[in-house]
């Protein structure tokens, strides 16, 4: 049995079913191995940041790692904007990057390059295999990196001798158990616990596990017996909400805005979040955004439990269970003299999103009017890019439908960041995966127009708004996806909106409906 046969073994000995990527060379016996050990799912995709992006949005709702396939050093960079986020993401992943055999490297190849050097920023375990013999081991070690709370990207690199060099019959490694997260002490309970009595304006600022079901029904419960407010990062793995649920705002992006929303508060206590900082630094402009005097309180950190932090929470503070929000009707869409708007858009999705879909965020300039407008929709998920880095928004669909082909994927997509990674619409139609692409089109990149006034660039002329337009020419959405499989429509009213929207989801399969804003 060769090392490449050992390791997809080990893979499916350690519970990992889906493989993400774009081989190369030095992956051929990788390739060769998956029909020799039936257990282990491949999906192609012609970009690796395809593939990186679509197993941080597998691991957000499987609650498990996906491995990524990739090749050599300049395949992995081709990922690594999306595992930035997923590192962000704190979510389970595992990348396996092909390498040059040992004897090979002294070379000095046209591929070469510094692998591990490459993975460091980006993962949080890196190992180089060193021989067939050891990959069983390597392999079951690089998935207990992956499954340690709250969620690690885990990177094995695989030389190609080490894969094609024969390794004798050995069954695969044992896992390692995986860890339960870290419990918080009782002194930090208790401290926050004063905290909230205090009577002084505060909030509990909840992110990861604490912004799903139970979380949210403890922090509101938290709420009602001590009157603080529930918020929630800016940018967020995972939240569930609509109707039945109760609402989570969330600290807005612009730092003036973010400000205000904090404005008042002397004390925020954090559960599975860190403290609220702007994305970017601007002139003048604080970068923390919380209020001069407001303190601190860290109660349940990144790598802690949060949900048990906050059951004792709680139970410190007795407080009492609380019926859920009344539903409240989906607002009508407003009239827009014939123009789709972010907030006609919302109301329209409101009524029209299905039971348990799940809602891909990478809606940018248009993401907060849409979220807050959203929220009587029925029961569903919301996934956003957590680390910021654009060009998620189309492989977090791709994972999200692999991981549950039962429930409709919705991606709010903004059509300059879904030009990053376009490709994962070939990935969509090639899968039969069931989403549902909304491209949002103002033909621009429109978040800079708002960021060149904040950072105080003045007077921007033609050649600054040449560089952040994309009407010049127009991009063909419809086109670009019934050219990679997809079906596809465009609409430029309101009433067209509604119309394709509604065919869109009702389609078993990919569909994609460009909006023109």
């Amino acid at each position: 049995m060769l090392g490449a046969d050992h390791l997809v073994r080990s893979l499916i000995a350690g519970g990992v079913e889906l493989c993400l990527g774009n081989p190369g060379t030095s992956e051929m016996h990788f390739i060769a191995a998956l029909d020799r050990n039936p257990g282990l799912r491949c999906v192609l995709t012609l970009f690796e940041g395809v593939a990186t992006g679509a197993a941080d949005g597998y691991a957000r709702l499987a609650g498990k790692p996906a491995a990524t396939l990739m090749h050599l050093g300049p395949g992995l960079a081709n990922g690594l904007c999306n595992l930035h986020n997923a590192r962000r993401a704190r979510v389970p992943l595992l990348n396996i990057v092909g390498e040059h055999a040992a004897h090979h490297r002294a070379y000095d190849a046209p591929l070469h390059s510094d692998v591990e050097a490459v993975a460091r920023p980006f993962s949080d375990w890196v190992r180089t295999a060193q021989s067939a013999a050891t990959l069983s081991h390597d392999c079951a070690a690089a998935i207990a990196a992956a499954r340690t709370p709250p969620g690690r990207i885990a990177t094995l690199i695989l030389p190609a001798d080490t894969a094609w060099t024969e390794a004798g019959d050995a069954a695969p490694t044992p896992l390692p158990p995986v860890p339960d997260p870290l419990r918080v002490d009782a002194a930090r309970v208790e401290a926050a616990a004063r905290t909230l009595r205090s009577g002084e304006p505060a909030a509990l600022l909840i992110g990861g596990a604490a912004l799903l079901d139970r979380g949210l029904d403890l922090a509101h419960r938290i709420a009602a017996a001590t009157g603080c407010r529930v918020i929630a990062p800016m940018s967020n793995a995972r939240i569930t909400r609509g109707r039945g649920r109760p609402p989570v705002p969330r600290i807005p992006f612009a730092v003036d805005a973010a400000c205000a929303f904090m404005g008042g508060l002397r004390h925020v206590v954090m559960v599975g979040a860190k403290p609220p900082v702007a994305f970017f630094a601007y002139p003048d402009k604080p970068s923390l955004l919380t209020p001069p005097g407001c303190a601190l309180h860290p109660l349940a950190g990144i790598e802690e439990d949060a949900l048990r932090a906050l059951a004792d929470l709680a139970d410190a503070l007795d407080a009492p269970a609380v019926p859920p929000p009344p539903d409240k009707p989906a607002p009508m869409a407003p009239d827009t003299g014939g123009r789709i708007t972010g907030p006609g858009l919302a109301a329209l999705l409101a009524r029209r999103l299905p039971e348990d879909a799940v809602v891909i965020d990478e809606a940018l300039s248009l993401g907060f009017a849409l979220y807050d407008g959203t929220h009587a929709a029925a029961p569903h998920d919301w996934l956003q890019m957590a680390g910021g880095a654009t060009g998620e928004g189309l492989p977090l669909a791709v994972g999200a439908a692999l991981a549950r082909p039962d429930r409709k994927v919705v991606c709010l997509q903004a059509d300059g960041s879904g030009l990053y990674t376009v490709q994962a619409l070939w990935t969509l139609a090639r899968e039969g995966l069931d989403v549902t692409v909304l491209v949002l089109s103002n033909r621009a990149y429109a978040t800079l127009t708002g960021e060149l006034a904040k950072v105080g660039a003045r007077n921007p002329g033609p050649s600054a708004l040449g560089m952040i337009r994309l009407d010049a020419p127009a991009i063909g959405w419809p086109d670009l996806a019934r050219g990679f499989g997809v079906p596809a429509s465009r609409a430029t009213t309101p009433a067209e909106a509604d119309a394709a929207i509604a065919a869109a989801l009702a389609t078993q399969g990919p569909a994609l409906v460009e909006l023109v804003l």
